[in-house]
């Protein structure tokens, strides 16, 4: 195929990765939630152009690079965001977790007002609640997730997020509504299936089922004001987490990515809002889990 058809293919692949089918495994997903990663065709559509020595290849890697450009640009560019109402922390603390409180005090470096945390053991929460209840004194653990707060917590109940095929001791979401200075804020913290590999491809069920239920619960939430902070499995854009994304507001235009912890590739913890303002996203440095910390402004 000439370097030009395959440099108009990723233009229209990167402009619009909902034209991709997830029919064959989940290829349209996976694109989404890597395709900030496309601009690296842009050098290697060089490199063939070069050495078939094609004038016109060259210059057709122009519209990726464009189109990329117009997609993600605005992530590298410096914005002034001002002073956030809330500062919120979310943060995959890993299962696995050799020591809770260091990872607590990493968190509490951000000066957070909300905190939300998956993947947190029933042994491990006495460490993590020496850490952050002197600075965040009100906290709800339901299952394995949790939230600590700076703001008194009312209605904190598990949410059933769960797909059909577990059991009832799969328990991984939670709503609480924090009574926050400029009026309440219903909050969920959930962490979503993950996706996995099989010799069909990757398989989203069990996450985009969860996803289903969490955007119901969202869509008929009461209260205007809302967050979802959680480990979602995936990226704000994948069209998996649709459910989800259509109650809230588009997060900004920063990278933060947060996983894996040693070499982030992909943003899979998410702080969504509805009603307010997500003005920044930053992931923080890294902890004794696999994720990274992700911090957002709120306006």
């Amino acid at each position: 195929m000439p370097i030009l058809c395959v440099a108009l293919l990723a233009a229209v692949i990167i402009g619009f990765p909902g034209l991709v089918p997830n029919a064959i495994g989940n290829l349209g997903s996976l694109i989404e939630t890597f395709l900030p990663w496309s601009v690296l065709l842009v050098p290697l559509l060089l490199v063939i152009a070069g050495w078939r020595r094609s004038r016109l290849g060259a210059l057709g890697t122009l519209l990726p690079l464009a189109v990329w450009l117009v997609q993600f640009g605005g992530h590298l560019l410096p914005r002034d965001t001002g002073t956030p109402e809330l500062t919120v922390v979310q943060h995959n603390v890993s299962d696995e977790n050799p020591d809770p409180a260091a990872t607590a005090r990493a968190l509490l470096a951000a000066g957070p007002d909300l905190v939300g945390l998956e993947e947190v053991l029933p042994e491990a929460v006495p460490a993590y609640a020496s850490v952050l209840d002197p600075a965040l004194p009100f906290h709800t653990v339901q299952g394995t997730v949790a939230l600590w707060s700076r703001f008194p917590l009312t209605e904190a109940a598990p949410v059933d997020i769960r797909p059909h095929d577990l059991g009832t001791d799969w328990n991984r979401g939670l709503r609480a509504v924090a009574r926050a200075p400029r009026g309440d804020i219903a909050v969920y913290v959930a962490h979503l299936p993950s996706v996995r590999l099989t010799a069909g491809g990757l398989t989203s069920d069990r996450r985009d089922e969860s996803a289903r239920r969490l955007g119901a619960l969202i869509s008929a939430d009461p209260v205007p004001r809302l967050l979802v902070i959680g480990d979602l499995n995936t990226t704000a854009g994948d069209r998996g987490l649709r459910p989800i994304s259509r109650s809230t507001t588009a997060p900004p235009a920063d990278f933060a990515l947060t996983w894996p912890a040693a070499a982030p590739v992909a943003r899979i913890d998410q702080i969504l809002a509805r009603s307010m303002t997500v003005t920044r996203l930053r992931a923080l440095p890294r902890t004794a889990s696999d994720h990274r910390p992700l911090a957002a402004g709120i306006g």
